[in-house]
């Protein structure tokens, strides 16, 4: 069965975790969009690990990872990466670990142009990792971008390398910014360059050719659907398709061939950086970061917290096609007496029920909430759907039927272990 999983709101909702759960019954697993900005942070056998690039199957002896082609890789961070992970004992060679020759990269002088256009933009700033995510499918998009396939021949990769860096830093100038040291640059990408050719192949007919043969895909979603570029929050949002149809033009392989699509979702709702929200709350946020939770596993920024906002998943469980929802974070939810649930927008005379296209129209937009009874009982140590308060069941049988979509797993703590089925779906 090929599995695609989808962060279902703006990001951080506990993606790594589910696919680290249902990568015990896959053969591959696919990361397809994206880029460093995004993390998964996933706890196994007590230990942390943070994954920005590479697919969360390579905590799995036996798994084939790949990095698609619609990743935008910054060569030295993934060799950080690589190694940091080697450190911890995990495995990684050219077998376990591919690289796509269309992936674009994104050297560091994206990063330069990211924070340089961010300051520009002043108020109006979308609030970027400044990780040059965004500079890099701008010059996929302008056809001017270099790709791993580059990477192949270092004396090519001199070449596109001196010319792209050449034309980056008169952007540089145009903004303002220094320009970067040129040798300094090349010999970086050069250096990873080095590290990551045995990786690096045309994943497309692997990934095709194990469709084939009836193997076990899991295709891991980077950010969450509501930062889509073409369904998100615009212009707060990522420059990537973060929804389902990414998962496809990312990879190369065709939705005919996914067989069940899966939402993660956070039992209340969280964003990071610029944008609407319209459920943000204060004393959420602040009870939340009170227990040390949502800080950014890449930045370490404090998310911005509210109640689940059940307008904006009906809309992602609509435009991405969800069979099941998997909830994480029910245990953030332990002590709260009362729980509300946003069930649709007021917008002057208007009730809405998906999310509006305008920013004006969202800062007009007022949540309609439906109150619940907390369960205010600690259910980390809950291992079956049945051991769990009513009152929570009761929250995850209504959240389901709000969102449109039933949900068919919770999590009640960070490992493994920590997830149980509803029996729902």
């Amino acid at each position: 069965m090929n599995t695609l999983v989808i962060g279902s709101q703006w990001g951080d909702e506990g993606k790594g975790k589910v696919i680290d759960f249902l990568t015990e019954t896959a053969d591959f697993v696919v990361r397809s969009q994206g880029g460093s900005n995004a993390g998964h942070t996933v706890i196994a056998a007590g230990k942390k690990y943070v994954l920005h690039l590479v697919p969360s199957g390579i905590l799995w002896p036996g798994k084939v990872n790949v990095i698609a082609n619609g990743v935008v890789i910054n060569p030295t961070m993934l060799v950080e990466e690589i190694r940091g992970l080697q450190q911890q004992g995990v495995t990684i060679t050219p077998q376990n670990l591919l690289i796509s020759d269309r992936a674009h990269v994104v050297l560091p002088i994206h990063k330069q142009i990211d924070a340089a256009q961010e300051e520009a933009l002043g108020e109006h700033k979308i609030g970027t990792t400044k990780q040059g995510i965004g500079p890099t499918y701008a010059d996929k998009a302008r056809r001017i971008g270099i790709r791993m396939a580059d990477f192949i021949d270092p004396k090519h990769l001199v070449e596109v390398l001196t010319v792209r860096i050449k034309t980056a830093n008169e952007e540089l100038v145009r903004l303002g910014w220094p320009a970067a040291d040129p040798q300094e640059t090349l010999e970086a990408v050069m250096a990873a360059a080095d590290v990551l050719r045995p990786h690096i192949t045309n994943t497309i007919p692997v990934l095709n050719e194990a469709v084939k043969a009836g193997k076990n895909i899991l295709f891991e979603g980077a950010q969450g659907a509501m930062l889509d570029i073409d369904f998100g929050t615009y212009p707060f949002v990522t420059s990537s398709n973060t929804s389902a149809g990414g998962c496809c033009t990312g990879s190369g392989v065709a939705p005919t061939r996914i067989d069940r699509t899966i939402g993660v979702c956070k039992a209340y709702t969280t964003r990071v950086g610029e944008g609407p929200f319209a459920t943000e709350d204060a004393e959420i946020a602040d009870y939340l970061h009170g227990l040390g939770r949502e800080f950014g596993a890449t930045t370490g920024r404090p998310r911005r917290c509210g109640w689940t906002d059940g307008v904006v998943l009906r809309f992602s469980a609509m435009f991405n096609g969800f069979d099941e929802m998997a909830m994480t974070n029910l245990d953030g939810l332990d002590h709260m007496k009362t729980i509300k649930i946003c069930t649709a927008y007021k917008m002057g005379d208007q009730i809405l029920s998906y999310p509006p296209a305008l920013m004006s129209d969202w800062a007009k937009c007022e949540p309609i909430y439906e109150e619940l009874p907390g369960w205010q009982q600690d259910t980390t140590g809950c291992t079956a759907w049945e051991q769990l308060p009513e009152a929570c069941r009761a929250y995850v049988k209504r959240f389901g039927e709000v969102v449109g979509c039933p949900v068919s797993s919770v999590g009640v703590g960070p490992d493994r272990e920590q997830t149980i089925p509803t029996g729902l779906v």
